[in-house]
């Protein structure tokens, strides 16, 4: 029950009265008052929220007791149901949302019913040009990445990972429209890549803006939040590009890591990526992205089938994501203009787009976004030999296009691969006419393997198909493909869970974790009054000893199980303490003091010596731990303001 106050219960809009104290003291505080110059002022928003529930809590309304009783009910659900960040992230979250979505339905309105509806029917219709206007669309993104941005290697889904892992969600924003701008050239030019690189840079990047627009206008957000709004932004951005919000939600929580989630992101994410879903299906309809055409059931060998085509495509995966990074860092550490890196890529590229139209004209080319390559695989005839050489000749391109520096992401091509080998392994091997789905199998299997994103895999082949039948078969191939392809990933900046966690103690000195309230016991204590005033109020597993002000050792509370406790009021705890301690300084670095915990027969604890040689803290494992997960809540010697100091 909500706590009184006079002798009345307390009431929903009682929460609200510090705030109006806090907007009159701040208004009324003296300038020469250095806390009231430090004071955070309420935004005009809480201002105008603390008069709208003033009036409401003077209005007749209110004087019913059976209301104001009510009302404190009411009040402890609301308080118990929407905790601080869950307030945060509804009023962050959408907004978000909204930016990512306008920014993405701009860009994918420019390349899909822009540039590339133009060029895709001149390249049908006019072979010739096929390399001409692929090199220029090159030349003009090396152009703007060599000049325009202050890191031309960094950008598209690779960004937002390093800055993930490695500056804690911050964007650098100077060449954001110029990135964008050179996604555009890239991919509507012919360069063989999709809208989610631009897609998920520009909303990871869009959140990581509004974390400091939002700190500027008072809203009360942690460091750690800017990590959990880019990837939000990025969830969003996938969402709307793919109309696919589930798809969204679940590639940016699977993004940052080859063997986890970024789980602390799920709920802004998923806010963020529906409202992105709504704002470009308010402009381009909600219709699926890709038509499959079959809907029928699926048999249990239809499941052995999908094993197997997930074992084959997970093995070319494998091989094609070792292929990829061995040219990107070729390209990478070439010494040469980038803009000489970009037409080299753009020729490559352009002569696997020539070279598929000569052997096999018609509308099917593996270049650009090729969105509509999809409707053309699954729902047009055609041989497997055929459709083997599109996935052969699109991973090739893929790999000129963007190993030499070309702006965007894979996620469509590796899609599109996968689909073109399902349907001819459907037709060769199996020898069955649902072409569809064993398509649908390839994708997701791609997908996972390439991109080490199992669950979004198979949710995008559902969302975007829009149909559930292919689930539980890409599922299947989908798990199969992740684990054969093993750690091998499209991403350079993926990191293993433990791995990525590890790294954030870089830079890290044992004087930021360690507990400086110690909890100890003297030599001459008696084992009883060990066990009754100290470890029986203190549940630690081991103890700093002293003999007078002098550390000697360290006791365990297991140690106590050793000795009979007829004999506990006989024996001290000098006779059961372990001499065998670890110094450490207060500038220790938190990896090495980790090794130290790790090591066989390792201590319990470390003890911080002082610049004068006396114990001024002690750092365990859990106060390692507790600093990888931002502060959780745990039973340490810190925690404890009755302990006592021992010098």
């Amino acid at each position: 029950m909500a706590a009184a106050r006079n002798g009345a219960p307390r009431r929903w809009w009682d929460g609200d009265r510090s705030l109006s104290q806090q907007v009159l003291h701040n208004g009324t505080a003296q300038v020469g008052s250095k806390a009231a110059r430090s004071a955070r002022r309420p935004s005009s928003a809480e201002v105008f929220g603390v008069g709208l529930l003033a009036s409401i809590r003077n209005s007749r309304w209110f004087d019913n007791r059976l209301v104001r009783k009510c009302s404190a009910l009411v009040s402890e659900d609301l308080s118990a149901t929407y905790s601080r960040d869950i307030r945060k992230w509804l009023i962050v979250a959408p907004v978000i949302g909204v930016a990512s979505g306008l920014v993405i339905t701009g860009i994918a309105l420019l390349i899909l019913s822009g540039l590339w509806a133009a060029i895709l029917p001149f390249f049908i219709a006019h072979h010739g040009a096929i390399i001409p206007v692929t090199l220029f669309g090159f030349l003009l993104t090396g152009l703007i990445m060599q000049f325009l941005t202050r890191d031309p290697d960094l950008h598209s889904t690779e960004e937002i990972i390093e800055s993930y892992h490695e500056h804690q969600g911050d964007i650098d924003m100077h060449p954001f429209w110029y990135k964008l701008l050179a996604a555009v050239t890239t991919v509507g030019f012919g360069g063989s890549a999709a809208l989610e690189g631009p897609s998920i840079y520009g909303g990871g990047a869009i959140g990581s803006w509004l974390w400091a627009k939002f700190e500027r206008l008072g809203l009360e957000l942690e460091p750690r939040d800017r990590r959990i709004m880019l990837i939000s932004g990025a969830a969003a951005g996938m969402a709307a590009v793919f109309r696919a919000p589930l798809t969204g939600l679940i590639f940016a929580l699977e993004m940052p890591y080859k063997d986890d989630l970024a789980h602390e992101a799920l709920l802004p994410s998923l806010i963020a990526s529906v409202v992105s879903y709504a704002m470009l299906v308010a402009f381009m309809g909600t219709t699926p992205l890709f038509a499959f055409g079959g809907a029928a059931p699926f048999s249990d060998s239809d499941l052995l089938w999908a094993a197997l085509l997930g074992v084959i495509c997970g093995f070319i995966s494998m091989n094609f994501t070792n292929g990829f990074r061995r040219t990107r860092n070729f390209f990478v550490n070439l010494r040469t203009p980038r803009t000489v890196k970009l037409l080299i890529g753009g020729l490559l590229t352009g002569i696997c787009g020539l070279a598929y139209v000569t052997l096999y004209p018609g509308r099917l080319i593996p270049m650009g976004p090729n969105y509509e390559a999809v409707g053309i695989i699954l729902n047009q005839p055609h041989g497997s030999i055929e459709l083997v050489t599109f996935a052969l000749m699109k991973l090739l391109a893929t790999l000129f296009s963007l190993g030499c520096g070309g702006v965007s992401a894979m996620f469509v091509p590796l899609f599109l691969s996968g689909g073109a080998i399902g349907r001819a392994f459907a037709q060769s091997v199996v020898r069955s006419t649902r072409g569809d789905l064993f398509a649908a199998v390839g994708m997701a299997s791609f997908i996972a393997a390439g991109y080490k994103t199992p669950l979004a895999a198979v949710a995008f082949v559902a969302e975007t198909s829009g149909s559930h039948s292919y689930i539980i078969p890409t599922l299947v191939g989908a798990a199969i493909a992740y684990a054969v392809s093993g750690e091998a990933s499209a991403s350079g900046d993926q990191r293993l869970h433990q791995e990525a966690r590890l790294s954030e103690l870089s830079g890290m000195k044992a004087a930021d974790v360690m507990q400086r309230k110690v909890v100890g016991v003297q030599a001459s204590s008696t084992l009883r009054a060990f066990a009754d005033s100290v470890a029986a109020h203190h549940r630690f597993a081991a103890f700093p000893v002293y003999d007078g002000a002098h550390t000697i050792g360290t006791v365990s509370v297991w140690e106590l199980g050793k000795v009979a406790q007829d004999r506990w009021e006989r024996t001290t705890v000098r006779n059961i303490v372990d001499p065998n301690v670890t110094w450490i300084t207060r500038d220790t670095d938190l990896n090495e003091a980790l090794r130290l915990l790790a090591r066989e027969n390792a201590p319990q604890l470390l003890l911080v010596a002082s610049a004068e040689g006396s114990l001024e803290g002690i750092v365990t494992k859990t106060d390692i731990l507790r600093s990888l997960g931002n502060g959780a809540a745990g039973g340490t010697h810190a925690d404890r303001s009755h302990a006592p100091s021992h010098g």
